[in-house]
């Protein structure tokens, strides 16, 4: 069976860190598994990173504070649950296993985050939906054969409709989503499911009474745009349509790179927040090497006791991956933005502005006269869409 256009494949591993330490450690899947910051008896700070489908029971999700996390599910003696902080190490071991398995189906590749990812599989199948369902499920056990783990796989002809179809029967699930039937597919189904959609948008809209995909869909772009605003009504219009993004590559969803410490205490100590933010830069550029991808903008994070959050930002003339490079911006952005009367509760390095791997490098000084930012604030952005 032959069809026009591309067929997409989105790989989402379930539950991913959890399953990793519930293999790596030989825990009981069936006790509740909470990865992150120390819980500290309920008083520690910083958030849930995830959780296994024992914990989702109790209603603990990522990015849940801590501590909230606890009061839910505490750990022994007042409850079931098993506190971990992670290993980046373990997981990214595993991570590149699972990759590995997924780039044998040949084909354009991506790799979105840590646990998951898109293959455009058109070319290997021959444009065959039927082969294309086949060789997810071998790729299924693949993954469980080589790694002990399970994947959910979504077939779809643009990534929103993949990466939904991922989503559909977890754990390890398998959805395909042939072209023509999106319209089908999102009658009842709520708003907040469609990637790029968040809460905002999903409240606004609610408010107008419109509750579902397929609701505001039957309401036409015209009067869509009148309650949402004209970019979201065209976007959400397409998107039912299947006209959104069919591209798979390694820069199409990673703007940036970025990885944040969060101290157990606020510190006042200089060089020891220093010597914390060097690591996260030799961290994000091993991360950019690992993807193939370089970068030309270097941003520090600090956030001070309070919440408040300053961003400092600097540009080199030449996309790169040398650690280098970035650990002296990061320190020069340090030095001259810290506010050292302060103490710091966070700080975190991002490396933006990314590209494919350039011709030629620069050298240190040549970025001494690079632009340079500074931004005040918290750092939320509007919502994202696909």
């Amino acid at each position: 069976m032959n069809t026009e256009g591309k067929i997409l494949v989105h790989c989402d591993l379930d539950a991913f860190f959890a399953a990793v330490e519930t293999l790596h450690s030989g825990l009981d899947p069936s006790v509740p598994l909470i990865i992150g910051a120390d819980p500290k008896g309920g008083r520690g700070r910083g958030i849930v990173s995830t959780c296994n489908y024992a914990a989702r029971a109790y209603g603990v999700r990522s990015a849940m504070p801590i501590s909230e996390a606890w009061r839910r599910c505490p750990a022994s003696p007042a409850g079931p649950a098993t506190y971990v902080r992670g290993s980046y190490r373990l997981y990214s071991r595993a991570s590149k296993r699972v990759m590995a398995v997924l780039r044998e189906a040949g084909g354009p590749f991506e790799q979105a985050s840590i646990d998951e990812a898109y293959l455009d599989v058109t070319e290997a199948t021959g444009g065959d939906w039927d082969q294309a369902l086949a060789l997810c499920e071998q790729m299924q056990r693949n993954i469980e054969e080589v790694t002990g783990l399970t994947a959910s796989f979504g077939l779809g002809p643009t990534r929103i409709l993949a990466k939904m179809g991922s989503e559909e029967r977890k754990p390890q699930g398998l959805f395909r989503l042939m072209p023509g039937d999106a319209l089908e597919f999102f009658v009842g189904r709520s708003l907040r499911e469609v990637p790029g959609i968040g809460p905002a948008t999903a409240t606004a809209m609610q408010e107008w009474g419109v509750q579902t995909v397929d609701e505001a869909y039957d309401l036409g772009e015209l009067a869509l745009a009148r309650m949402v605003g004209e970019r979201f009504a065209g976007w959400l219009m397409a998107v039912v349509e299947e006209r959104t993004s069919d591209d798979v590559s390694v820069l199409r969803s990673r703007k940036s790179i970025g990885k944040e410490t969060t101290f157990e205490r606020d510190q006042r100590d200089e060089e020891q927040v220093l010597e914390h933010l060097l690591a996260l830069v030799d961290q994000v550029m091993a991360r950019a090497t690992e993807l193939g991808v370089v970068g030309r903008l270097g941003e520090v994070k600090i956030r001070y006791q309070g919440f408040d959050t300053r961003t400092h930002r600097r540009s080199i003339p030449v996309a790169m991956d040398d650690s280098t490079v970035f650990r002296s911006l990061a320190s020069k952005l340090f030095a001259t933005s810290l506010e050292r009367e302060r103490p710091v509760r966070l700080v975190g390095f991002r490396l933006g502005d990314l590209e494919d791997p350039p011709t030629r490098q620069v050298t240190l000084q040549r970025f001494e006269s690079a632009s340079s930012e500074t931004v005040h604030g918290r750092e939320d952005g509007p919502e994202g869409l696909d």
